[in-house]
């Protein structure tokens, strides 16, 4: 694995364009855009003896801004006390493998909101999850949270893989729906 150095002198011209576009896609605003681009670079200073060499620069620097950005919607959303982040896909990614449980924060990253976020959305998927038809809640539930084998299930609710397949599509489809209202 290659350790990475930070060189925040280059910060400007090498980031802050595309650092922006990620911004802007996800506030809709060029102004709090390059607030939060400014933040950003702001905090990569503060935090610069936290940073290990383990993830490129640039990637760092994105960590630190996707917690800035979803400051930034809990400043304004804290009457409801939720984050509201607009999930946008980028078309370099494969869309079969966008789905939610591959959405979750890392739990390997170093940043202070990690352990909030991750209670905040687990609360807003088991909401989600208690809105879903019984049978898709408990394949779901069965499947992608528990881990259990495909065929272990089918035995168990007496059902096909096929079967099995359509209704995890279908939970996964409804909860990302619900997280989109509710909690991103």
């Amino acid at each position: 694995m290659t350790d990475h150095q930070l060189h925040p002198e280059t910060w400007v011209d090498r980031y802050a364009d595309y650092l922006f576009n990620y911004a802007v896609t996800r506030v809709s605003d060029a102004e709090i855009a390059k607030d939060l681009v400014q933040e950003t670079f702001f905090a990569g200073l503060k935090s610069a003896t936290n940073y290990k060499g383990t993830a490129a620069e640039r990637t760092w620097l994105i960590a630190i801004l996707k917690r800035k950005v979803i400051d930034y919607y809990r400043k304004i959303n804290s009457n409801k006390g939720k984050a509201e982040v607009r999930m946008g896909y980028s078309s370099q990614m494969d869309a079969d493998g966008d789905w939610l449980e591959e959405q979750v924060a890392d739990p390997l990253s170093i940043l202070e909101n990690d352990d909030i976020e991750n209670e905040e959305l687990g609360l807003a998927i088991q909401e989600c999850i208690s809105k879903l038809p019984k049978k898709q809640s408990l394949v779901f539930t069965l499947k992608t949270i528990q881990g259990m084998d495909t065929e272990d299930i089918c035995k168990e609710l007496d059902i096909n893989p096929s079967n099995l397949w359509v209704m995890i599509h279908r939970a996964r489809t409804a909860l990302m729906d619900c997280l989109n209202k509710n909690w991103f």
